[in-house]
């Protein structure tokens, strides 16, 4: 019986390379993570920082930071920092350089809760928790309870997503009759919106009253500006 040796030595090649791959793979598995890094998209540690970061993942030398990579669970790691109430998303990976990377998207928020417990409403309408170390040059709220912020979040987007608001509105005020009243930062008037309904042309008609006020130069001549009626401003001077 002839031996066919290409048979044999293709089988021999194939066999060493998958005890190299397996041995390669099992050497790289084992080695221990030497750098951790923590990267904050857009460059933005605002609300949270890096220490923060590494004591919710328990980087010190008897936990994580010389442990094998074989054994480091990344989604229990992600899923610890997604728990916490400033972080949005967390990324965490391994690379070939023995490095483990955390990647932190935080909650950004759209304006500020004033009263017994103050606190953000973040992009999403959700709660958000104040930082110790940064705070945020959003309009400040009142008058309004927990369960009123989705009543809120409509105009606070209206807000954030319009230059032209979001240069001006630094107060939002709910009076007992369930009207809303907008303070600016400059000038001394205050805009009542009325009930949060029909943005778009309320807005409208603020800015068109706005451009024609400031050509005219009365702005200051006014002490009220309401937006509540159908289709038109009605001022009010001092």
């Amino acid at each position: 019986m002839k031996v066919n040796w290409n048979y044999i030595k293709a089988f021999a090649l194939l066999a060493l390379i998958v005890f190299l791959y397996s041995f390669s793979s099992r050497r790289n598995s084992a080695r221990s993570i030497e750098d951790i890094k923590v990267k904050f998209t857009n460059g933005e540690n605002l609300y949270i920082t890096e220490n923060t970061v590494n004591k919710l993942l328990k980087v010190n030398e008897d936990t994580l930071a010389n442990q094998s990579k074989e054994i480091i669970d990344l989604n229990k790691l992600e899923n610890i920092l997604d728990t916490h109430k400033l972080i949005k998303d967390a990324d965490v990976y391994l690379t070939v350089d023995k490095k483990l990377i955390a990647n932190i998207t935080q909650r950004k928020p759209l304006g500020r809760v004033y009263g017994n417990k103050s606190f953000y409403i973040d992009e999403e309408g959700e709660k958000m928790p104040l930082s110790t170390i940064y705070t945020a040059r959003v309009p400040l709220i009142s008058g309004i309870s927990e369960k009123e912020l989705s009543q809120v979040y409509p105009l606070l987007l209206k807000i954030k997503q319009d230059k032209f608001l979001e240069e001006h509105i630094t107060t939002i005020f709910k009076d007992k009759t369930g009207n809303y009243f907008l303070g600016l930062r400059v000038l001394d008037f205050k805009i009542e919106l009325g009930k949060i309904e029909e943005l778009d042309k309320k807005i409208k008609n603020f800015k068109a009253f706005y451009k024609k006020a400031l050509k005219d130069k009365k702005l200051d001549t006014y002490k009220r500006v309401s937006l509540k009626f159908n289709n038109q401003v009605v001022c009010t001077k001092k």
